[in-house]
């Protein structure tokens, strides 16, 4: 059951429990009300941001795109559609998240990293900006 109220939407999980979200002003995603989405921030309508979770300042994320339980975006972060960042994940500033990437749990995407289109992050791994030290932990 979906229920919808002026910039709320409810939804009841598999086990009978509500489960709502906000819509976030800039771009319509929706946002837990125990998350932090920064004003500047823009999250595609179909966009998901849980409990939480920290996305900063002139962070994007894009259509499909679920950004999981406590998971951290730095300023101007830059996450692709049809992205899943894993619980607990950390991607630095200006990082770029490419389209369809699946990254795990508690990973380290350092700042101006990026994940390759589709890729795979595996849980717990440190993705390095390009220069400074070889990626870990992506499969293709």
């Amino acid at each position: 059951m979906t229920r919808r109220r002026t910039g709320q939407v409810e939804f009841e999980d598999d086990r009978g429990v509500v489960v709502r979200y906000v819509k976030h002003p800039n771009g319509g995603g929706l946002v837990s009300p125990s998350a932090h989405v920064h004003e500047d921030a823009w999250l595609a309508d179909t966009a998901w941001v849980e409990t939480g979770a920290v996305v900063h300042d002139a962070a994007r994320v894009g259509p499909g795109s679920w950004v999981d339980v406590d998971v951290v975006l730095g300023a101007g972060a830059v996450v692709d559609r049809n992205v899943h960042l894993g619980r607990g994940t950390r991607v630095g500033a200006r990082a770029r998240i490419g389209p369809g990437a699946r990254v795990g749990q508690a990973v380290v995407v350092e700042p101006r990293a990026q994940v390759p289109a589709d890729a795979v992050v595996k849980d717990g791994a440190t993705v390095a900006r390009r220069g400074r030290a070889a990626s870990y932990g992506i499969a293709a």
